[in-house]
């Protein structure tokens, strides 16, 4: 008989921590899960989920305007907020409850509350002590605010969803993934926006090029774009209406402001330190390669570990964990250079690998190949849209080191090209793959002459 109560208790029922906990109590591990919020963790609630239905609406007026050139008229276009996001809320509940059967089927105990660490091998959740072997902490991220005056009037992705009215004229701040979803989500139901950063150019971090088309782009659809600028104070008015002051002096008048500046380990307040937890200076747990902390019976993985924020790397970190700790290790760490992504932003982008920059960087000797064009639909809509498609490839061995797309569903296209690429696909295997006619993919496989060598 264990003098544990559990072999693991896991905290946080996000996507890592409901993966782990129900993979784990399939081996026969006798399993705790706690949750104070809502079950699925940030994707299913106030992330990709409820993210990705916002953009589909936002992307329905301009697919209404588009069919006029092929002889489709719908008529004036309304857009009702309320339905949206009650529609959405619905949704959202039935996913709780998938969540929940999940976790109950799998034989797991989940417990509704806030779980503290309070040593090695033990948590309190309310008035319960409980013990366990091993704790697995997977409890994600928190958005920030800036401390500037007036920043309560703000709204982080957190509450974006969930507005009571919807606005008609938006600020986001931030240059990231969230921001630059946000302002097109924004625009493309109907709100005047801004997208005001800091820096030179968003999405920092992507192929240069890329972020460059993009911006392009997205003004083109509407967002207002002010770089090198950021807030410095917000005064609520008595209409309900917000100004914004910016750094340059310059003032907004906005009925939402949202703040997209980044998120932070939630960390805070978790009692790690009483089980000899080291964090870094964000917040985040440190944890070497098998996702174990400096407290060997304490691991963590997805946001809270600060690698990459995604909700496919978590699932892959807890499968691979629970492998680790419960099963053969068969399962491969996850291979963080090759991860591929999409920001749903207005077009779209889909990233594997290298940008032209990092491959730079590296000492790599490449070849650069890049179609820029109009895809076929907009030859009758009317859109002045254009498609950004790159190969970036490595002289010599043909490896490709890097894909990148902006167009119409960049990330349905880039999920299928990771595959051959992650299977060792060179340019070579690219150009004697026949391609899809008429499809805007297939100028993957069409792409012959290099735009530019370089290093």
């Amino acid at each position: 008989m264990s003098q544990y109560d559990y072999d693991l208790f896991v905290i946080g029922a996000g996507s890592g921590g409901v993966r782990a906990a129900r993979m784990a109590a399939a081996r026969g591990v006798r399993v705790a899960i706690a949750e104070d919020l809502h079950l699925g963790g940030t994707c299913v609630n106030v992330g990709c989920v409820p993210k990705k239905l916002y953009v589909y609406a936002s992307e329905y007026r301009q697919g209404i305007e588009d069919a006029r050139g092929f002889g489709v008229d719908a008529g004036d276009i309304s857009f009702d907020w309320p339905t949206l996001r009650d529609n959405k809320k619905t949704e959202i509940s039935r996913l709780n409850g998938i969540y929940g059967n999940l976790l109950s089927n799998s034989g797991c105990d989940l417990i509704n509350g806030r779980a503290v660490v309070t040593g090695p091998h033990a948590v309190r959740v309310g008035e319960r002590e409980i013990s366990a072997e091993r704790i697995l902490v997977a409890v994600g991220g928190w958005p920030q605010l800036p401390e500037i005056p007036g920043a309560e009037h703000a709204i982080t992705s957190n509450e974006v969803f969930d507005l009571e009215t919807f606005p008609k004229r938006a600020m986001v701040v931030g240059g990231g993934y969230i921001a630059v979803e946000f302002a097109g989500i924004f625009a493309g139901l109907g709100a005047q926006t801004e997208l005001v950063y800091r820096g030179d150019l968003f999405l920092r971090g992507f192929d240069l090029e890329v972020r460059e088309f993009t911006a392009t782009e997205v003004a083109r659809k509407g967002v207002k774009l002010s770089f090198n600028d950021d807030p410095v104070k917000i005064v609520k008015n008595a209409d309900g209406s917000l100004s914004v002051t910016l750094k340059s002096g310059e003032v907004r008048e906005v009925d939402q402001i949202l703040y997209a500046i980044g998120r932070v380990p939630k960390t805070a307040n978790l009692g790690l330190e009483s089980a000899g937890v080291e964090l870094n200076a964000r917040g985040a747990i440190i944890v070497n390669e098998q996702f174990q902390s400096s407290a060997p019976s304490v691991y963590a993985l997805g946001d809270v570990i600060d690698r990459v924020q995604l909700t496919p790397v978590a699932l892959a970190e807890a499968m691979a964990l629970v492998d680790q700790l419960y099963g053969d290790a068969s399962t491969p760490m996850p291979n963080y250079k090759m991860i591929a992504t999409a920001v749903f932003c207005q077009p779209n982008i889909g990233t594997l690998g290298l940008s032209e920059e990092e491959a730079v960087e590296q000492g790599l000797k490449i070849d650069v190949y890049v179609s820029d064009f109009r895809a076929m639909r907009h030859t009758l809509s009317g859109s002045q849209e254009r498609t950004l498609m790159k190969l970036i490839v490595e002289q010599g061995s043909e490896r490709i080191v890097g894909i990148h797309m902006v167009g119409a569903d960049a990330g349905e296209i880039m999920q299928g090209l990771s595959v051959a690429v992650t299977a060792g696909a060179t340019k070579t295997d690219f150009d004697r793959t026949i391609g899809i006619h008429p499809t805007a993919a297939e100028e993957f496989v069409t792409m012959r002459t290099k735009t530019r060598s370089v290093g």
